[in-house]
């Protein structure tokens, strides 16, 4: 019952219910509205404050705050789904638009491609839970990959078909920009326009450097941080 709690009241903070950097209601008036004891909530409240969801300060009460996802994609070649279940968090994939499309110049720069050259558009948006995190465009060729339109990729991850069509993507570029939130992102991953954002351009190659694939990531600015790894031999 106290984990129950918890995932509510985490839950209300996820999808701002409770805003960021509010006042959560007082332990009397959350056991009211849940019709339970107070100790109750109060283990739920200890709990998130563990999480780092809620910061308790003297004289003022529990405020909200935003635990950031630690994201390991810049060093580490991984799905989305993967990097998400390793954390212990449920990820879902909306998938927007998937489109065959003749590819601009920078998509052929960046792929490798002629001007007969076909790829395929696919635009996800990411959540974890119900708060999108990130909104993702990738375009793949269609040549290397003539099936793909046929899956379903708002449950398949596209890394794991990639791997099954023996075009596993073993080398990634990735380039990162900070930037303002445009009127169209904001209402996208529910955020206010100008927020920042981060904008990242990747580039894939498979075992044979062949050029696999070109995606644009915008992650929210308030619920991601990033690892940088770096060995010095």
């Amino acid at each position: 019952m106290k984990l129950q709690f918890s995932a509510i009241l985490k839950q209300r903070i996820i999808d701002q219910t409770y805003p960021l950097n509010s006042l959560l209601p007082k332990e009397i008036e959350l056991a009211a509205e849940f019709n339970t004891s107070r100790p109750t909530i109060n283990h739920a409240i200890h709990n998130l404050v563990q999480q780092g969801f809620l910061e308790q300060r003297k004289r003022l009460g529990t405020i909200v705050k935003r635990n950031k996802i630690t994201q390991e994609f810049t060093h580490v070649i991984q799905s989305y789904n993967q990097e998400m279940d390793n954390k212990g968090l449920k990820a879902i994939t909306k998938v927007i638009s998937f489109d065959k499309i003749n590819p601009t110049s920078e998509i052929q720069s960046a792929l490798n491609l002629s001007t007969s050259d076909s790829v395929f558009k696919l635009v996800r948006l990411r959540y974890v839970d119900t708060a999108p995190i990130v909104e993702v465009t990738t375009y793949i060729p269609t040549k290397l990959v003539p099936d793909l339109n046929k899956i379903d990729f708002s449950q398949a991850s596209l890394y794991d078909e990639l791997r099954k069509r023996n075009l596993p993507v073993t080398h990634v570029t990735r380039k990162l920009e900070v930037k303002k939130a445009s009127s169209t992102i904001s209402k996208t991953l529910k955020i206010k326009e100008n927020d920042p954002v981060f904008y990242f351009h990747s580039y894939g190659d498979t075992k044979k450097d062949q050029k696999i694939e070109y995606s644009i990531a915008t992650y929210r600015g308030d619920l991601n941080s990033f690892i940088i790894d770096l060995n010095i031999n």
